[in-house]
């Protein structure tokens, strides 16, 4: 699954833009230096969070929203359209 479909899905269960879940993350605290295993954890208890929804949303919360473009354009399982995350939601697009 791509980083967007994850950050999707992530909206799908929590009912938070990506946008919002980052700005939650803040208000914590977190941030580039935050260790993964902390985001995680309050990810799974406060959210309801997998791993997989979560380590997208570590990367957001750690490096913003551009990814590597390696898998952009691919046709792989983890392609992505953009190098650049959308987080404003799902009804943005």
């Amino acid at each position: 699954m791509s980083f967007q479909a994850y950050l999707d899905g992530a909206e799908r269960k929590t009912g938070r833009t990506p946008q919002e879940l980052v700005d939650l993350a803040r208000a914590r605290g977190f941030g580039a230096d935050t260790k993964a295993g902390e985001i995680l954890a309050w990810l799974a208890e406060d959210l309801g969070l997998g791993r997989g929804h979560g380590m997208a949303l570590v990367h957001v919360i750690k490096n913003g929203p551009e990814i590597d473009g390696k898998h952009v354009g691919t046709t792989g399982p983890h392609r992505d359209g953009s190098t650049v995350l959308r987080l404003d939601g799902i009804a943005a697009r």
